[in-house]
């Protein structure tokens, strides 16, 4: 019976969070397909774990995310030749904030795995670098100068104002 009743707050989790981890996963990975696919192979690990885990599990699934992601980077390499892309909308002659995005995406994809995970965990999902510690399972320190190197090297990528996105 316990079970059962688990299995519907992991529903009702995903049904409220979903959203805000799909987006997360479509930046790790720079495509929305990729960010799904993602997404639901964390959420089947979870799956697998779920009447072991204890407090909040979106920790626990953001990290098995980004270790996911991670292990997807280091497979395909670092210097990939194709530059995965974020579907875009149409929008009213906004074409600069189009170009500024996707050069900001084709910059993460250039970036280190760890870098671009403190990066996407900092400025798109707004954690602490407390949190950012706990979730990657590294010191305050690492998220520091993780998150400093790849700003500094996406400015250099982009030669663009990035606080522009914001």
């Amino acid at each position: 019976m316990a079970r059962k009743q688990s299995f519907a707050e992991l529903e009702s989790f995903v049904a409220t969070r979903g959203r805000a981890l799909l987006a997360s996963a479509t930046l790790l990975t720079g495509s929305r397909e990729a960010g799904e696919d993602l997404l639901q192979h964390a959420l089947e690990r979870v799956m697998r774990r779920w009447h072991r885990i204890d407090g909040d599990p979106e920790g626990y699934l953001r990290r098995t995310m980004y270790n996911l992601a991670t292990d997807r980077w280091r497979r395909l390499g670092r210097h990939r030749d194709v530059v995965a892309r974020l579907p875009m909308r149409q929008v009213d002659d906004h074409a600069d904030e189009v170009d500024l995005r996707d050069a900001l995406v084709r910059a993460l994809s250039q970036i280190s795995p760890q870098q671009r995970a403190v990066l996407v965990l900092r400025y798109w999902d707004q954690l602490s670098e407390a949190e950012i510690a706990r979730t990657l399972g590294c010191s305050t320190g690492t998220v520091k100068s993780a998150g400093s190197r790849g700003l500094k090297r996406l400015r250099e990528l982009t030669g663009a104002d990035l606080a522009r996105l914001s």
